[in-house]
């Protein structure tokens, strides 16, 4: 019988960067930002710790790995009828009193609901492996939005952990070769924000490469339309050096994801005619967006790529919120190495050119 784990769940204030193994790439990337003193929702993150308890329970053998180890990556077929029944265990497991305590308390802690009743949430999984420069497992793993009730949190929680075995998770690791035993789901649960706009911003651009960029896209509503491609976003390019909006393309945006009044998660309505053709941002978020995405490239030394959302009904210049910010991988994988060595003397170069020793 294993002894449980005591750090089952963490805020993410008392986390960051080095968490990863903790709290998942998302999760330790949030505490940084929160750490840095920028503007992230309140929340926490139930630790890959609870994880690994609720896997050996299941799996005490360990033979999932042994079983991963012979599947074909492209045979999704395969894959998904060998991980379906651990999915299945996961997403149905009797969670251990004191996980269940730690999340309900730590839920119960976070900021009162400023529309009153059950505080929503966005849960989201936080894999050990996601968001770093050699590779990032964003997308693959599930995440729900304004999650209202504690009994509704606890069976998304399972459902995070069980995406950890979905056929696009499994096939990726497969593919690059992560063993197994460094696969585990952090969860990360967090006080939704009411999004009037949301969407990325890249610290780089990214159809060019442009350093001294950065590109915005925004859109009405929440962030998971402009995600799932449901939407063309407003697209904007600023200088770093000077700030001036260097590129405005404001887009007919016809679609937004907004809360489900009736129940959990999001659904998907029409944008009102007034606001299809009008910018999802005025000047001075754009100002502001541009000063957060330095600040974060500043601290993490390479480009980033963030998700962020302006709450609806905030003042002016308030309510701009980050959501996430994980490296910028497709341009930096293409960085070209330098064309020549450091030299102690810029002259040493031109003595080299002409071939002199």
């Amino acid at each position: 019988m294993h002894d449980a784990p005591t750090n089952l769940a963490v805020r993410l204030c008392d986390v960051g960067r080095d968490d990863v193994l903790l709290v998942g790439g998302k999760g330790a990337s949030l505490g940084e930002l929160v750490r840095l003193g920028l503007p992230v929702p309140a929340g926490f993150a139930v630790t890959t710790a609870a994880f690994r308890a609720a896997r050996s329970a299941l799996d005490p053998d360990g033979r999932t790995a042994g079983l991963l180890a012979t599947l074909d990556p492209h045979d999704h077929q395969a894959v998904d009828a060998a991980m379906a029944p651990l999915r299945a265990a996961l997403a149905t497991c009797d969670l251990p009193p004191a996980l269940e305590a730690a999340v309900r308390a730590h839920y119960r802690a976070l900021p009162p609901s400023p529309a009153g009743g059950p505080l929503p949430v966005a849960v989201r999984s936080s894999a050990t492996g996601e968001d770093g420069l050699d590779a990032s497992f964003a997308g693959l793993q599930d995440t729900f939005l304004w999650v209202r009730h504690e009994d509704r949190l606890l069976d998304r929680l399972r459902a995070c952990w069980a995406s950890l075995y979905s056929v696009e998770s499994v096939c990726y690791r497969l593919q690059r070769g992560i063993p197994e035993d460094d696969a585990a789901m952090a969860v990360v649960v967090q006080q939704m924000v009411d999004a009037r706009s949301s969407g990325v911003l890249f610290t780089r651009s990214p159809s060019t490469g442009d350093r001294s960029v950065v590109a915005v896209e925004a859109a009405w509503g929440l962030g998971s339309a402009v995600v799932g491609g449901e939407v063309t976003p407003d697209a904007y390019t600023l200088s770093k050096v000077t700030g001036d909006v260097l590129r405005r393309h404001v887009s007919c945006k016809t679609r937004r994801h907004v809360p489900d009044p009736d129940g959990d998660g999001v659904r998907d309505e029409e944008v009102p005619a007034e606001l299809q053709s009008a910018p999802a941002l005025d000047d001075g978020e754009l100002a502001r967006l541009l000063e957060l995405g330095r600040a974060v490239e500043a601290h993490y030394g390479v480009a980033q790529d963030v998700e962020w959302a302006v709450a609806a009904g905030a003042p002016q210049g308030e309510g701009l919120f980050l959501l996430q910010s994980r490296p910028e991988t497709a341009w930096s994988k293409r960085q070209p190495p330098p064309v020549a060595a450091p030299k102690a003397r810029a002259f040493d170069h031109v003595i080299e050119a002409l071939g002199r020793p």
